[in-house]
């Protein structure tokens, strides 16, 4: 990987002048933004993967759908086999499958009940998604840099960990690291979250602070709320599995977070089958758990909610099998400040 990252060195200085040059271009106005009949809340981040995301797509789109707003998600549908727009739910039921919809957009509409599409051009799909619904507020997922639409608030979201690493080699643009834009880019946002997932707080490294001190940052933090049987959703203490040996299955990107959450909740860890993230399931994968999972002598298969939605798929194939998925809510700390500055903007 190192050396992978040394070759591709050369390409940084044209990577940073590509976005750099879009990002002038919507700034002085060439590309021309286009304004939605609606309430547009975009959640989006820098940095490639493993920010925590989707949980807290699902955090705010259910403290807007409680709060009485008639709210949907908007998203391209990472990793979905399909083009154009796809409505995934009309807010009731799932009208499409984790192939045609991608793993993360099904899991947020299953959890959450609202509509949902995916759309690759997000100007489209959101004037499609309010036809078809009627709903008065949009989340876009992941349009930090989908900045065609016109939104209301910018909530930027970091992983703390990556934050505590400055001048790390994951620090780089792309494609020798991590990052989509540079840090300068922070400027267009209005919130940023810095989840800490199960870790403990940990303060901003100083060379950081300029980015973030003129904005309003909020912690957010994982909490489990209990282990579920992916095919039957049947809800299980965390302690119920304290000390059983599990086949620990991942296809997210950083799945430290999950671990530690299953090491924190004394799940053991020992056998675990780790792939990439977004990763689709073929019978291939499937065989392997299988094999794995006989050959360690585990008592079940626990696995993520992205993962989950996917390996429902394969029921049939995992009939003998039990396996279940962790669940995860994101907290705000301070959420009271947190949400009362979100209905300031959707109103």
């Amino acid at each position: 990987m190192k050396l992978l990252r040394f070759i591709l060195f050369p390409f940084v200085p044209v990577y940073r002048f590509i976005i750099t040059l879009r990002n002038i271009f919507f700034d002085k106005e060439i590309f021309k933004v286009q304004k939605i009949d609606a309430r547009i809340i975009s959640i989006g981040n820098i940095v490639v993967g493993g920010s925590g995301k989707t949980p807290f797509v699902i955090y705010l789109t259910n403290l807007l759908k409680n709060a009485g707003v008639k709210v949907g998600v908007l998203s391209r549908g990472y990793g979905r086999k399909s083009k154009g727009f796809q409505l995934v739910s009309d807010g009731k039921d799932i009208l499409c499958d984790v192939v045609r919809c991608g793993d993360e957009l099904i899991l947020t509409a299953t959890e959450c009940k609202v509509p949902a599409a995916a759309a690759e051009n997000r100007v489209e799909g959101a004037k499609k998604l309010l036809a078809l619904t009627n709903i008065k507020a949009i989340i876009l997922d992941d349009a930090f840099q989908h900045r065609w639409i016109k939104r209301d608030l910018d909530i930027l979201v970091f992983d703390q960990y990556f934050l505590s690493k400055p001048g790390g080699m994951d620090q780089n643009l792309l494609p020798t690291g991590l990052m989509r834009e540079p840090f300068s880019s922070v400027k267009r946002a209005g919130v940023i979250i810095i989840n800490r997932k199960f870790s403990e707080l940990m303060p901003i490294p100083p060379v950081l602070l300029p980015f973030l001190e003129s904005k309003k940052v909020f912690y957010g933090s994982y909490k489990a709320t209990g282990i579920f049987d992916v095919k039957t959703h049947s809800f299980y203490r965390t302690e119920e599995f304290g000390g059983q040996k599990s086949l620990v299955v991942s296809g997210i990107a950083r799945p430290a977070s999950f671990l530690d959450a299953l090491r924190q909740n004394k799940i053991n860890i020992e056998n675990q089958l780790i792939f990439t993230d977004h990763k689709h399931y073929t019978e291939k994968e499937i065989q392997l758990i299988r094999k794995k999972f006989y050959s360690t002598n585990s008592h079940s298969v626990i696995t993520t909610s992205k993962d989950a939605v996917k390996l429902s798929e394969f029921s049939k194939e995992l009939d003998d099998i039990d396996i279940y998925y962790l669940k995860i809510e994101l907290q705000i700390d301070n959420d009271a400040e947190f949400i009362n500055l979100i209905m300031k903007k959707i109103k």
